[in-house]
């Protein structure tokens, strides 16, 4: 997930995120069904930037005998994980860092959500290149975070669309302007066919996209 700027972010994540997201419950619902087609039924799934849990918990909920590794820089969102698992924490195993300090493979798949779109081109190959070295070959991996065409015309209208999308769900019209500037000068954000390039440059095949909302766009790979 997104990593907070301050600790208090944490305690309001998943209100924001489910604002901000066009559809979330069903990007997760959909991740689960994607990976569910190669992931056994004892499977381990690797879920890089798991700060906050929302994913960990739908998947733990729906795929009662997989267990799973949940990777973020921060500690705080690790916290606030732990608390939205609750219950299902005995399935769920949580590691402070980036995917250096991910545990050994292999894993059955991987999810990474709202969480590239932060990383320059060449750190997001890197990062993606290390995860696909602790999956088993045919290991599936789901992404989705933003991108859009990076033209200043086409990045002007996709991120009024979702400014507009913002306000349209009670969002303060200053804080979704603001929110244009933040996506414009510090999410180093790539175009579709740009994201779909370094996947395959990473060692991902079969490459579709499955998700499509306004800024956000989701993609299913297979490890090569």
């Amino acid at each position: 997930m997104t990593i907070p700027q301050h600790p208090g972010d944490a305690a309001t994540y998943a209100e924001r995120v489910t604002q901000h997201v066009p559809a979330l419950h069903d990007l997760h619902r959909m991740t689960g069904l994607l990976l569910a087609e190669r992931v056994p039924a004892s499977g381990r799934i690797l879920v890089l930037g798991a700060g906050g849990g929302l994913e960990l918990r739908a998947l733990a909920e729906r795929y009662p005998g997989w267990r799973f590794d949940g990777v973020d820089p921060s500690s705080v969102m690790l916290d606030q994980a732990r608390e939205t698992v609750g219950d299902l924490m005995d399935r769920v195993a949580l590691h402070e860092g980036y995917i250096d300090d991910a545990p050994e493979g292999p894993f059955d798949g991987a999810v990474c959500l709202l969480t590239l779109h932060f990383l320059a081109r060449d750190e997001r190959l890197r990062t993606l290149c290390s995860l696909g070295r602790l999956l088993r070959s045919g290991a599936p991996l789901v992404v989705a975070h933003h991108s859009f065409p990076n033209d200043d015309a086409q990045s002007d209208l996709w991120l009024r669309r979702n400014a507009d999308l913002l306000i349209s769900r009670g969002v303060a019209p200053s804080q979704a302007e603001q929110g244009i500037e933040t996506m414009k000068t510090r999410l180093p954000v790539l175009s579709p066919w740009e994201d779909e390039g370094v996947l395959r440059e990473a060692g991902f095949g079969a490459v579709q996209l499955f998700f499509a909302a306004f800024t956000f766009k989701g993609w299913v790979g297979v490890r090569d």
